[in-house]
């Protein structure tokens, strides 16, 4: 997967230094923060980035196909820089630990579809951690 800056210099995205450190902060596998935690760790590198900035360019990036704007099962919104390899996510119901994953897209049957035009399909797998499994068997 190519990193989210780099495919903002391709597209010649004015990358101010707010901006590079908003997608910095997206680097990565696996990658599912919300808006608050972009906040949070963008202002640990340049402490002048604004909370309007980071919602603001996340709402760009969104609008562009940059990022995937999703709702975790914790209800909060997060976002994937993930968005040039088909995937799923896998979710630990227990602590919020979100993984992207490779698998085979379920298919819809043709009977099933009652005149949709089918856009998309998203898939996520619900299941406890290593770390929570424990926990879990413990309660």
């Amino acid at each position: 997967m190519e990193p989210l800056v780099t495919r903002l210099r391709n597209r010649e995205w004015r990358l101010t230094a707010q901006r590079r450190v908003i997608a910095e902060t997206l680097a990565g596998e696996h990658v599912h923060l919300t808006a608050d935690e972009v906040y949070e760790r963008s202002r640990a590198v340049l402490p002048e980035v604004s909370r309007a900035t980071v919602y603001n360019t996340l709402n760009e990036l969104v609008g562009m196909g940059e990022l995937l704007e999703m709702t975790h099962t914790d209800g909060r919104k997060r976002y994937d820089p993930n968005v040039e390899e088909r995937h799923h996510h896998l979710v630990c119901v227990s602590c919020g630990r979100m993984l992207d994953v490779r698998a085979d897209d379920p298919r819809l049957p043709e009977d099933q579809h009652h005149g949709f035009e089918l856009l998309a399909v998203e898939v996520t797998f619900r299941a406890r951690c290593p770390e929570c499994v424990p926990a879990a068997s413990t309660s």
